[in-house]
Order: structure tokens, then C-alpha cells, then sequence
């Protein structure tokens, strides 16, 4: 019987074959054979059409033509007289089923260690989902990158295992270099059904920009046409996040000082501390606040070709998705001392390519935490002090706590001659603990104040009422089936 952890089979039953044995002769036995699919952690279909060549003929191709592919070239690989035709949305639609119900052996990319779903296993086919649909709208003239991830967030609790549809098209483009892409993953529909809003189990949203092959330079890439009246819905909320990630660039940290109310909260967390360390004030700083130079955690490796993108001497956007959201599914761990549910990615962004064979360097951080019910009810306040428990003892379970990890990564070649980051990861889980963090240097307080403002921007979608209509409730009250 499986243990009572294991998330209920729907649909077809499982029945679990042995391998056939592989037929060898001679004196000599291979020892391991897989397809190519069943070594990467993405679903056969999308991994062929990301990796279409093996990696011992690309290598060997990049040393007969004598160029690097990952370095920029002043000639211009895309032709001048491409069709830009405004393409319709279903042009780029795409649909895959994945079969976990079906197939025990598949699904043992898709398990983690208590039988739930491994979100970052289906965050790497979300990406190369919006690859494919990427390039069924550009074509294969024009080389085509994640720039962001605008947000993933779960609908719906996954409480069973059941045959996964991934689904999505390009919902936004104007004609310039970048379009959104919009998927979903739902169960999969018995044959000649609908899917229903209750079986929607993840949205998420992708912005790719496409580039020269040889220049890297943006190219411009076809518009999207707008047929129905759902088309122009989709095409309104693509423009609509387009020009607020134009208006909050122009307002970041880099450009603009915090805000009058920023400061006197950063103030008032710096006072907070100082009364801490007076030695006549008896206000100590609280056994479950803790300051964010003591949370973080950081990783590295070496990047190896199984994980490479369409033109094979990159990393794809997928495996960073995987690789940062576990790290910061650690992190989350290691803080608060409970097993964290995961609630969204938040805005994140790709900054430079990852190149195979370099070395990845990642440092997760506690940017940013508040009270799941309310901004002050409970844990950290609005000036970043904790409120008095009234004597309450260490480590007794008060209530739930949104922790906001920040994932920054950066990139260096083998010899450790060159650094560049290639990106920022954002990540919100819930705990079931009362449990804050406090900044303490003035770099430590930018991070803060840019999460804080992070939370408010998409606190909506979480709590209250999403953009969809439908209250968020759900997302914390019941706990979300998936972890790493």
C-alpha cells in the first residue's frame, strides 16, 4: 500500500512493468540505456523540439566552421526580407498531454521525495512550452530567449496525479522584438471534453524577445492579430503588463530614491535595532526575527549540455527556473524550520545567457516577510519591529507567514576570468510559523524595500480578488500538493 503521502492516481490505473532486459552479447554488457528524453527532466516531446542535435555533433560542427556561436558577430544573420505578417493567435497554439497516469516511469521525474509534484520539474516544461510556441510565431530564422517570467501562480491545489495538458499561445506583440506568452496547465479532459475552470491548476505568463543569431541584437518578429473578442481581453492584459514593467523600470531602486513612507519605515527598522543593543532599554530583539544576513544560502555548478537550449551551447531558461526554485524552497526551509507551500514566482528576469561548460553561482536571500491574514495583525509590523507576544514562548505556532526569497545568480567562465549576473528569481511561499526578517545594512534594506514593493504589486492575485474574478482563498487554505 503507498504511503498515506502519495497523492491518489485519477483516470487510468498504473500498472507497473519491469524493464525489459537490454539484449547484449559477447563479453560485453552495457551497463545504462535511456532515451535521450529520460535524462533531462523535460517531457520527451518538448525536449525534441528544444534539443535537435547531439551534443558531440554540435561540438563538432563549432570546431569544423571555426566559430564561436556564442559570441557576437557584425554580420547580420536574419534575413532582410523576412515575412512580417501580422499572425493570429492560434497560430502559435500548442498543446501537450503529459501521461502521469499512465506511465509509472515518467512520473518518477515528476514525484519528489513524499509522493507530491516536483513544481520544479513541470517549471522546466513551461519553459520549453513557450520555446515551442515562441517559434511556431517567429519561425526558425531569429534565435529566441526567456527575458522574463512575469509570474506563475496555482489555481488550483495539485491533489491528485492525473494526465497534465500544458497549453498556450502568444497573447502579445506589437511587431518589435518581444511578445508575452500565456500557458496553462491543467488535468487533461477526457476525449471531446472542455476544460473546466476548477481543473486549471497553474497560469503562468513568459516574456520572450528574439534576437539576431550571429548580432544578438533584437529583431522584430511579426504582430499578433486580434480576432474575438477573448483575443482582444488576452491582448489588453499583455499591454497592460508591458507598460507597467516600462513604468516600474522607470521607478526602480537604480533610478529613484524610496519614498517618503520607505524611509520613515527604514527609519523606524533602525531605531527598532538600536533599542535592541541599548543596554537601558529592555526590548530585545524576539527569538522569531531574525536578520537577513543570517538566511541565506548559496549553490554552485558547473553547467553541463543535457541541459542546453535550441542552439545548443546555452543553458534553457527551464533549468534555471528548476534550479533557483529549489534553492529557494531550501531557503524558505532553512528559515522558518517548517516545509514551505509554495504560492507564486513573482516578476523575475533573465539578464545574460548562461553558457554550457561555465559555472552557475546562486545566493538565495529572505528579502521580504508579512503575515499571511494581515499586514500587522500579527509577526512583523509596518516598521519592521516585531509586536510583543506578551511573554509567549519560543517557537509556538502563532499563525502563517508569507516568506519572499530572492534568487540572484551570476555566471563565470571555467578559468574565473569574466563574471556576469544573469538574473533575478523571485519566489512566495507560505509557512505555517510567525516568523519575520530584518534588514541591517542599507544594501540590505533596497532589497527589503524592493520586495516590499514586490508584495504589494501582486498581493492581489493572492489574496482577495485575482484578475481573473475569482478570490484567491483557496491558495492558502488549502495546501498546495507540490514542493521539490
Amino acid at each position: 500500500m503507498p504511503p498515506p503521502s502519495l497523492m491518489r492516481v485519477v483516470g487510468r490505473a498504473i500498472k507497473v512493468e519491469p524493464r525489459c532486459p537490454i539484449p547484449f552479447s559477447g563479453g560485453t554488457r552495457p551497463l545504462h540505456v535511456s532515451p535521450r528524453w529520460q535524462t533531462d527532466g523535460v517531457f520527451k516531446e518538448l525536449t525534441e523540439m528544444r534539443v535537435r542535435t547531439p551534443w558531440i555533433e554540435a561540438l563538432r560542427k563549432k570546431e569544423e566552421d571555426g566559430i564561436d556561436p556564442t559570441k557576437k558577430s557584425s554580420i547580420p544573420a536574419t534575413p532582410s526580407d523576412r515575412d512580417l505578417t501580422p499572425k493570429s493567435m492560434s497560430d502559435s497554439y500548442h498543446r501537450v498531454v503529459i501521461p502521469l497516469a499512465q506511465d509509472p516511469w515518467l512520473l518518477d521525474n515528476y514525484l519528489n521525495a513524499n509522493g507530491q509534484m516536483r513544481l520544479g520539474t513541470i517549471f522546466m516544461d513551461l519553459d520549453a512550452l513557450s520555446g515551442v510556441i515562441a517559434y511556431r510565431h517567429t519561425g526558425d530564422t531569429v534565435t529566441t530567449v526567456t527575458a522574463a517570467v512575469d509570474r506563475i501562480t496555482i489555481n488550483h491545489p495539485f491533489q491528485e496525479i492525473c494526465d497534465l495538458e500544458l497549453s498556450g499561445q502568444v497573447t502579445f506583440a506589437t511587431g518589435r522584438s518581444s511578445m508575452e506568452i500565456s500557458i496553462q496547465v491543467a488535468k487533461a479532459p477526457e476525449k471531446g471534453a472542455s476544460i473546466r475552470k476548477e481543473d486549471i491548476l497553474m497560469t503562468c505568463a513568459f516574456t520572450m524577445v528574439s534576437l539576431d543569431p550571429n548580432t544578438k541584437k533584437p529583431v522584430a518578429i511579426c504582430p499578433v492579430k486580434v480576432e474575438t473578442e477573448e483575443e482582444k481581453r488576452l491582448f489588453s492584459l499583455g499591454e497592460k503588463n508591458y507598460n507597467t514593467k516600462k513604468d516600474r523600470a522607470k521607478t526602480g531602486l537604480r533610478k529613484q530614491t524610496p519614498n517618503d513612507e520607505e524611509s520613515d519605515l527604514i527609519h523606524a527598522m533602525w531605531l527598532r535595532q538600536l533599542d535592541y543593543h541599548d543596554p537601558n532599554n529592555p526590548l530585545r530583539k524576539p527569538p522569531h526575527t531574525h536578520y537577513m544576513s543570517s538566511t541565506t544560502l548559496s549553490s554552485s555548478q558547473i553547467m553541463q549540455p543535457q541541459y542546453r537550449n535550441r542552439h545548443n551551447f546555452m543553458i534553457f531558461g527551464g533549468y534555471l527556473l528548476k534550479t533557483t526554485f529549489e534553492l529557494a524552497f531550501c531557503c524558505a526551509a532553512a528559515f522558518s524550520h517548517s516545509r514551505p507551500t509554495f504560492l507564486s514566482l513573482d516578476p523575475s528576469t533573465f539578464e545574460n545567457p548562461v553558457p554550457v561548460g561555465s559555472v552557475l553561482y546562486l545566493k538565495a536571500t529572505v528579502a521580504y516577510t508579512e503575515p499571511a491574514s494581515t499586514r500587522s495583525s500579527s509577526g512583523q509590523t509596518d516598521d519592521g519591529g516585531v509586536e510583543d507576544r506578551n511573554g509567549e514562548e519560543e517557537g509556538k505556532k502563532q499563525g502563517q507567514t508569507r516568506v519572499q526569497i530572492r534568487i540572484d545568480s551570476k555566471v563565470r567562465d571555467i578559468e574565473h576570468g569574466s563574471t556576469k549576473p544573469t538574473g533575478q528569481f523571485n519566489y512566495t511561499f507560505l509557512v505555517d510559523r510567525d516568523i519575520s526578517v530584518v534588514p541591517q545594512t542599507y544594501e540590505e534594506f533596497m532589497v527589503w524595500v524592493d520586495a516590499r514593493r514586490r508584495a504589494e504589486r501582486v498581493r492581489g492575485s493572492v489574496d482577495g480578488v485575482g484578475a481573473d474574478g475569482e478570490s484567491g482563498e483557496g491558495v492558502e487554505r488549502g495546501r498546495i500538493m507540490g514542493g521539490v
